[in-house]
């Protein structure tokens, strides 16, 4: 344990500059800093200790940052506005995130924890490097590649987006997660595009891409280029680089149709995969007919009804999803959900008489029909009818 009191000392050591600070700007008092030295002192024993776990770390961090929101009430009460250990402990909080990761690299909550506190302070290049390194670290990871990837797309970089979800594709070929949200980040920008298509002047691009800053741009280097920093993304090999052909890749990162050529190629390429069946291809779909609004929504989500057809007639959940057509993506706040769930009703009885299984088909929809009736504003009408229903279905 001498070791690990040496290290704990070496960095309470580095502290002593802004606790002496909040003492002479009577921030904190005597008592209170005794206070923080002794658990700073606890946390880096834990951290420290052989053993140790990444929800330590968490802890360690989660109190640093209360311990910041404290401090900076503080500040504004007594007005002060200026410090010179202003930023001292968001790096502090960052430099235990940093040292958690790097003691558990295999922990995700850890990692995406550390990834969203960076974003929280705006740390761009930090968190661009961070998520370089949590990706090489677990590069079968899907949410991370979803939160690289839709970060690019927020900023309005959907090349870089692309290129994020194609990459993680071809690692991620034993889960749908990744690719429903590729499909879902295209969706998303065809809908802001038919928007900015609809208000725009005659002449202006629709396409043009939106303003980016480069410094929170998390760019995607070839495997012979490094990044600013010597990290690189993890590069797929050569089965999983097959997952996404080349001629395949081309269509998914420069087609900039938008008759929804991209998410049907999603969706296409993820029927070859070993996660596909009827269940993935309906989660397909309800996000595709989710896009109310969007103009080629009809003509994408009919693609995947169509596959569902095709490959899985009858199964509930093709049935499922004829049955959900009508109110999908529809608010239960508008005249038209009464008048389609009418519609929904008589589907319901004619697929339970076809479906090759009755009991799923009514675990379905009894899975639905609950989360309208967790809605807290739902019109009562509505309500008796899908709780009649309910019943209905729980009863045989």
């Amino acid at each position: 344990m001498a070791g690990v009191a040496e290290k704990a000392r070496f960095y309470l050591e580095r502290a002593v500059p802004q606790l002496r600070e909040w003492e002479e700007k009577e921030i904190f008092s005597k008592e209170e800093i005794r206070t923080i030295v002794q658990k700073r002192n606890d946390y880096e024993h834990r951290v420290l200790s052989p053993g140790n776990k990444p929800s330590e770390w968490s802890s360690y961090a989660q109190w640093e940052q209360s311990l910041e929101s404290l401090r900076s009430k503080r500040c504004k009460r007594l007005k002060i506005r200026h410090l010179n250990s202003a930023h001292t402990g968001q790096g502090r909080t960052l430099a235990i995130y940093e040292r958690g990761v790097n003691r558990h690299p295999g922990s995700s909550a850890l990692w995406r924890e550390y990834l969203s506190y960076t974003a929280s302070v705006k740390a761009s290049k930090r968190w661009r490097k961070t998520m370089t390194n949590a990706l090489r670290m677990m590069p079968t990871d899907p949410e991370l590649w979803a939160m690289a990837g839709r970060r690019s797309a927020k900023n309005g970089d959907m090349a870089a987006a692309r290129g994020f979800f194609m990459r993680g594709c071809r690692f991620c070929t034993t889960s749908e997660k990744l690719w429903v949200e590729y499909a879902r980040s295209e969706m998303e920008w065809l809908e802001k595009v038919d928007k900015r298509r609809a208000a725009a002047k005659p002449g202006n691009d629709v396409l043009r891409p939106d303003r980016v800053d480069d410094g929170d741009e998390l760019r995607l280097v070839d495997s012979d280029d490094e990044d600013e920093d010597g990290t690189v993304l993890p590069e797929p090999s050569k089965a999983q680089a097959k997952v996404i052909d080349k001629q395949s890749a081309q269509q998914l990162a420069s087609n900039p149709a938008m008759d929804g050529a991209i998410p049907m190629a999603i969706f296409d390429i993820s029927k070859k995969q070993g996660f596909f069946d009827a269940n993935v291809a309906e989660t397909f779909f309800e996000l595709f007919a989710s896009f109310t609004q969007l103009s080629v929504q009809p003509r994408i989500s009919q693609h995947a009804l169509d596959t569902l057809d095709q490959e899985y007639p009858s199964h509930p959940s093709t049935c499922n999803a004829h049955i959900r057509q009508p109110i999908i993506g529809i608010s239960h706040q508008t005249a038209e959900f009464p008048r389609n769930l009418r519609d929904v009703l008589a589907r319901l009885n004619q697929y339970l008489d076809v479906t090759t299984d009755r009991a799923e088909l009514k675990r379905k929809t009894v899975a639905w029909i609950d989360e309208y009736l967790a809605l807290e504003n739902l019109d009562e009408g509505i309500r008796v009818v899908l709780g009649h229903t309910k019943k209905k279905m729980e009863a045989a």
